[in-house]
């Protein structure tokens, strides 16, 4: 039984092309322009900017998203991996990730890696040193006084108890309102 991947892959792209809109050239556009240039709902991008960590338009000092080119474009990849492929949002996300990620060269690891090419670890252990273990424990504690010093910053500030003047009582000397 012969496969007929091949000219499905070829129609799909093809399909890809002539299905792509043109993008104005402009610097910024509105979130309803690409809403109208992809063909989708407002929600539907500002639940997108929620999934996809590379989606993430500017905002104007009145909170007004300001998408660039690439964002459309990035748009626009989503919508055709998620409605024309089939992708689910999460598989989606993942070959995003792996459009953006750009392979780790291979070393050997019998050699050495190239001067200039350690870790910050690394050279902080030879600045001062020290083993890469007891630097590491030291960064793990500084790390875990900052969480705390950040706790006790965001706690709530307890308010000392408001005083409450005490009423001292005059005697009465005479029966009367007025004393003569």
């Amino acid at each position: 039984m012969p496969l007929l991947i091949v000219p499905m892959v070829t129609q799909l792209s093809h399909n890809r092309a002539s299905n792509t809109p043109a993008i104005p050239d402009r610097l910024y556009f509105k979130i309803g322009d690409v809403a109208r240039i992809c063909g989708l709902e407002t929600y539907v991008l500002r639940f997108w900017e929620t999934q996809f960590p590379h989606l993430k338009p500017n905002k104007s000092g009145t909170g007004q998203r300001l998408y660039r080119r690439r964002d459309v474009e990035l748009v626009l990849e989503i919508q055709r991996l998620v409605h024309a492929e089939g992708y689910t949002l999460a598989g989606a996300r993942q070959a995003l990730d792996q459009l953006h990620r750009r392979p780790a060269p291979q070393q050997d690891p019998k050699q050495e890696p190239p001067p200039g090419s350690q870790s910050r670890l690394s050279l902080l252990a030879a600045d001062s040193g020290q083993s890469l273990d007891a630097v590491a424990a030291t960064i793990g504690h500084v790390r875990a006084e900052l969480r705390e010093i950040a706790g006790l910053l965001a706690a709530p500030v307890p308010r000392p108890p408001r005083r409450r003047t005490h009423l001292a009582a005059v005697p009465n000397l005479s029966d009367s309102l007025f004393p003569s």
